[in-house]
């Protein structure tokens, strides 16, 4: 028992030798503590999200498409390093993390990296490595505050301080891709039949030359060449991936309106004229964008409802 508490007392002070070291490191540096700054209506910029992924994407030198992609925690770890160079050990952050457990990872590390320069911010953890648009968006709308207000200009090499190493594009592909989109299937089984229509005239034009046309038939029904195909399948994935955006953010702001609809309905009776002028916003139609009408009930088939 001595000898193990030994070690354990041996392990302790090395840990310990290890932080005081590295807090030491920080605290000799020219820079001071971090300027705090606070979200609100009135300090947050209304930057689209197009601009805050160009920023990112500028700053870091990365490829990102979707503020969804935010949710790994690799670019705020790296824009830390870039507003306070040491003040995050980039050998821990996971560059190439594709996995949630990662994702939880990365964001220790940048909670360490805020407890260092006094940031006096709690991360949503559970809601960010989700991979919701709007958790996402609005942690990096403070972010881009707190990079705005801390930022002395300084060069910085975001290839050469991650050493080369990629960052993954995408976080769960497979999830984006394949697993959340139901509706594409309906028309790709309906695509497909274009051309085994179209070959029948060939077939009646083609059958009396030499044998030797036949043989490029099969090209032009597959599609072309394989240069073709994955081009294609690129603008396939990337429009899955546009959908999928759009429907999050439907989804989104369509519970909103749920939510507002629901609280007038609950004050109808106290006849004021504030909630009758939000009412009659939310049951405004304009040319082309009716409601559909309810289909009739059928007796005996109860009709169905839409659950919200």
């Amino acid at each position: 028992m001595a000898c193990c508490d030994r070690y354990t007392d041996s392990r302790e002070t090395d840990s310990e030798a290890v932080e005081d070291h590295f807090s030491s490191s920080i605290h000799s540096t020219s820079w001071g503590m971090a300027v705090n700054v606070y979200s609100t209506s009135m300090t947050i910029e209304n930057l689209s999200r197009h601009d805050m992924l160009a920023w990112v994407n500028d700053s870091l030198q990365l490829t990102y498409t979707k503020i969804e992609q935010l949710c790994t925690g690799v670019a705020y770890c790296q824009f830390m390093d870039m507003l306070f160079p040491g003040c995050v050990l980039l050998k821990k952050v996971k560059f190439q993390a594709r996995l949630e457990h990662e994702f939880i990872h990365n964001f220790k590390v940048l909670q360490a990296a805020f407890k260092r320069m006094n940031v006096d911010k709690i991360i949503p953890v559970e809601k960010l490595v989700k991979g919701r648009f709007q958790d996402n968006f609005e942690f990096v709308q403070w972010f881009k505050k707190l990079f705005d207000a801390n930022y002395d200009g300084k060069e910085y090499d975001p290839q050469l301080a991650r050493q080369g190493m990629e960052v993954s594009p995408s976080p769960n592909p497979g999830d984006l891709i394949f697993h959340k989109p139901r509706r594409p299937p309906g028309p790709q089984r309906t695509s497909p039949t274009v051309p085994k229509c179209a070959p029948v005239p060939q077939r009646a034009v083609t059958s009396t030359p030499s044998s030797g046309m036949r043989r490029h038939m099969p090209l032009s029904r597959n599609g072309g060449s394989d240069a073709e195909v994955l081009e294609l399948n690129q603008q396939l994935m990337d429009l899955k991936l546009t959908v999928d955006g759009l429907e999050k953010e439907r989804d989104f702001y369509f519970g909103k309106l749920r939510d507002i609809e629901l609280i007038c309905q609950e004050h109808e009776n106290d006849n004021n004229p504030v909630l009758s002028k939000i009412m009659n916003v939310l049951y405004a139609t304009e040319d082309g964008f009716a409601p559909p009408e309810e289909e009739e009930e059928v007796e005996g088939q109860p009709q169905e409802q839409d659950e919200y």
